[in-house]
């Protein structure tokens, strides 16, 4: 099935023998938001047309958080936009965000993907974790590091959820974050990224 077909966390709980747990993991980064990217990212969403369309939210809401979290992890991840993932035919398809290890290989080599981002269509964040998670089980298998860690964010673009996937246990997140409180939903990212690079 492709991770479309996963239409919600129990689906995927069921179908991969997963435990799942609701308890708030992330200790929000310290790390200061960059002035210039606050104040263009403010009159983006002061000024702009950023959620007309799904497209839209994806390049305006989302993908200049992830990238500017990503830009202190450069040196060992790449963001993927719209990659396609497959481990078999069961988990397969295209999550909207990945972020992978660098390849020794160059940057057009997909590596080892550590986290996996989806926008909530519609605002269904059901159906977006159904998806979430099978992306993060299909990282999971693809990777085969024992103990390996591996994240999940679903977003509309003003409401931010993060999960994880440790072996077999699924945990989400109690606290959802806002755009409208940048600081800490920047945070609560670059806690995400920092404990990526951690296993390194």
């Amino acid at each position: 099935m492709a991770f479309t077909s996963y239409k919600n966390l129990e689906m995927l709980v069921k179908a991969f023998q997963l435990t799942y747990q609701e308890n708030d993991f992330i200790v929000e980064s310290q790390l200061p938001l960059n002035d210039y990217f606050k104040q263009r990212f403010q009159i983006l969403l002061r000024e702009g047309v950023v959620d007309n369309s799904e497209s839209a939210i994806c390049e305006n809401l989302i993908a200049p958080i992830l990238t500017e979290a990503w830009y202190n992890y450069k040196d060992n991840f790449l963001l993927w936009s719209h990659q396609t993932l497959i481990y078999d035919e069961d988990l397969s398809g295209i999550p909207d965000y990945v972020l992978a290890q660098k390849s020794p290989l160059g940057k057009i080599v997909f590596d080892k993907p550590f986290l996996a981002a989806m926008e909530a269509k519609r605002d269904d964040f059901t159906s977006g974790w159904g998806q979430c998670g099978a992306e993060m089980v299909a990282c999971q298998k693809i990777n085969q590091i024992q103990g390996q860690t591996i994240f999940g964010m679903v977003s509309n673009g003003k409401i931010w959820e993060f999960a994880k996937l440790k072996d077999n246990l699924f945990t989400k997140n109690l606290k959802s974050y806002r755009i409208s409180d940048l600081e800490e939903l920047f945070g609560a990212v670059h806690y995400i990224f920092q404990q990526c690079q951690l296993q390194l």
